[in-house]
Formats: structure tokens, sequence, C-alpha cells
């Protein structure tokens, strides 16, 4: 996928059941409920099915959320804090303010798709709610500030500035896009193979260096 050696692990293995502690009900539905998203999507699964993939009673599940939509609310909630780290984990492995940085952001987000697509499919189609969710808003915007704040770093200008935020959304929308078509298997149109890192170097210079001739 990428020639990028520092470039982070974006999915970590979901933690095998027998380590589980009930203790911890919630995150194991989730780790469950992520297993099964993947399979089969977010619409071909049940609670029951994921209550016993995670060893537990068929109602257990509602000690700790009221309904399946919030089950799926929270596997979301979960995969965007993870989506998070690894793009911070990116830009932290290479100097800051190099392009290197920026690009390392994007690989990151693509690396995520890559390896949880039907998580990263569940994360920007679950908008039912959104707006009455502003702990989802917010670590939508939080990731959105890992670019931001790589992409100010590179241009030495203030994170509010318009042409950071402007060139942040610029690159956000090539790495999404990027994204959906990879794992769309759409990608496989472009008449020649696209490595990943060589792509979002690319448009990360292409981008910025619009940016200092504006």
């Amino acid at each position: 996928m990428s020639t990028d050696p520092s470039a982070p692990d974006a999915a970590p293995t979901v933690t095998p059941k027998a380590a589980y502690h009930h203790g911890d009900l919630r995150a194991q539905l989730i780790a469950a409920v992520r297993e099964l998203v993947e399979t089969h999507g977010p619409d071909g699964f049940s609670v029951a099915e994921a209550a016993r993939r995670a060893g537990v009673s068929s109602a257990a599940p509602y000690k700790h959320f009221k309904d399946r939509h919030e089950i799926l609310r929270g596997v979301v909630s979960e995969a965007m804090d993870r989506l998070r780290a690894a793009m911070e984990a990116g830009a932290a492995a290479h100097p800051h303010g190099s392009l290197e940085a920026v690009a390392a952001v994007g690989l990151a987000y693509v690396a995520f798709a890559r390896a949880e697509p039907g998580v990263f499919r569940l994360v920007f189609g679950l908008t039912e709610g959104h707006e009455n969710a502003p702990d989802l808003l917010a670590k939508g915007e939080g990731c959105f500030g890992v670019v931001v704040r790589a992409v100010a770093a590179r241009l030495e200008l203030p994170a509010g500035d318009g042409q950071v935020q402007r060139r942040a959304y610029m690159l956000w929308s090539f790495v999404h896009g990027h994204s959906f078509l990879t794992i769309d298997m759409k990608h496989k149109v472009a008449s020649a193979e696209i490595d990943d890192w060589d792509y979002l170097v690319s448009i990360s210079r292409a981008i910025l260096a619009s940016a200092a001739q504006a």
C-alpha cells in the first residue's frame, strides 16, 4: 500500500474475545460490533449476535446502549478517536512543518479506510441525528484540526488563517475522495498504479505550493 516506512498502524487488531473483561462491557460490545460491521455491514447484524460474540446475554447490551442505533454511534465515536490518534501519530513521525508530516496525516487516513472499510463507511454514512450529537461533531472537528495544524506548521501561519483553512480543506477533500475510491476499488480505472505515499506527497506539495504563490 505505502512506501513510507514510518506510516502508523491506523487500525489496531481487535482484542480477542478471550481477553475481554466483563467489567468493560461497553468496549467489549463495541469491539464485537466493529467485527460484524466489517463482515456484514451496519445493517446486516443483530444486537443478539453482537452479544453472543462478546460472550454476554442478549439483554446485556441494553445496560449501556438504549438501542441498536446507539451501539453503532458508539462504534463511530470510538473509531473517530482511533482515526485522530493515527493521524496525529503520522504527523509526529516526521519533522514539524515538513511536507512529509502533512502527507503522513493523509496516509494515516487512507490506511484507516483500507484496514476498516466497513467502519470507515459507517463513520461517514451514519448522519442521522448528528446535529444532535455535539460529541461526534467535536470529534470530526478534532480530526480536521490535525490537518489544519499540519498545514499551518508547513505554511508558518496561524491555524485560523484563511489560507490555512482553505488548503487544509482542499487536502482533506482529495484524501477523503481517494480513500473512498480506493476501498470501492474504483481507483483501478486509472491507467497507472497509484502509490498512496507518492500520491499524498504530490498532492500536498501542489496544494501548499499554490498557497505560497497566493
